[in-house]
């Protein structure tokens, strides 16, 4: 098969929560520039209207500003019961919407558990599973619907940053992923994960500010992650070339995460 046909997206709908800012908008990007139709949610309204009128003006694909707060089930409904409106079927579920909390050991807040579990590992589960009369509608012979969950490094080793609720999670969400895997390959609908390092967002802003020249150094590549790096391996997991990839792990981080600190 040509590579062209074999790494297309164009014509599928996508639905990518956080798709306004951060690692969610460069995924957005890169699907747009490829063809695809494109949702973003999240709760900021104004950041999914930008982005979805920026990246619209790029094409050749075409965004839409779908807004939600992911933290509520009852929005998570009306989301769903809204894109069910506009689309019979949803080739792919990105869920990158994400939170992090920061806090020495002694004063980490319980809030902070309920805050990150919600939102990082429930809330996926709660969007794929009513999503997934849409994804089934999609599905083809070969070419599956595609979820695709962002998880991150810090669920593959322990972080030193006091990031307790977040690491917790993402290694939750990790597992969730390969046991839906499990469930929704027989109904043609396949569950990846990137476990994401250092990428230039919001979330890292702090982070890469004060840590940055250390985060390179202690990369085997030199550097931290670039919007295309990002936006490739989840057009591959999207394309016919990623179709018969299902439960896999794929570390996105230029090989930090093999890095020993003794």
């Amino acid at each position: 098969m040509d590579t062209p046909s074999l790494f297309s997206v164009k014509d599928k709908v996508i639905l990518i929560t956080g798709g306004g800012k951060g690692i969610g908008r460069m995924i957005s990007e890169g699907f747009v520039r490829n063809g695809a139709k494109v949702y973003i949610s999240s709760r900021d309204a104004k950041a999914c209207d930008a982005a979805a009128a920026e990246l619209s003006s790029i094409g050749p694909g075409k965004a839409i500003s779908l807004p939600a707060n992911l933290q509520s089930e009852q929005e998570i409904t009306r989301l769903v019961s809204e894109l069910s409106s506009r689309e019979s079927k949803i080739h792919v579920l990105i869920n990158n919407s994400g939170a992090t909390w920061g806090e020495s050991y002694e004063s980490y807040p319980d809030s902070a558990w309920s805050k990150l579990l919600t939102l990082n590992l429930q809330r996926v589960f709660t969007l794929t599973q009513k999503l997934t009369p849409l994804l089934e509608a999609a599905t083809a012979p070969q070419d599956p619907a595609r979820v695709i969950n962002i998880g991150s490094i810090d669920a593959l080793r322990v972080p030193l940053l006091p990031t307790f609720a977040y690491s917790a999670s993402k290694a939750g969400l990790h597992h969730l992923s390969r046991h839906l895997a499990m469930h929704l390959g027989p109904r043609g609908i396949t569950s990846n994960t990137l476990a994401c390092g250092p990428f230039p967002s919001k979330m890292m802003a702090h982070t890469l500010e004060t840590l940055g020249d250390e985060i390179k150094a202690a990369n085997p590549l030199g550097r931290v992650g670039l919007p295309g790096d990002v936006a490739g391996a989840c057009i591959f997991l999207a394309s016919k070339a990623g179709s018969y990839v299902n439960g896999a792990t794929l570390p996105l981080d230029g090989g930090v995460h093999l890095m020993s600190k003794i």
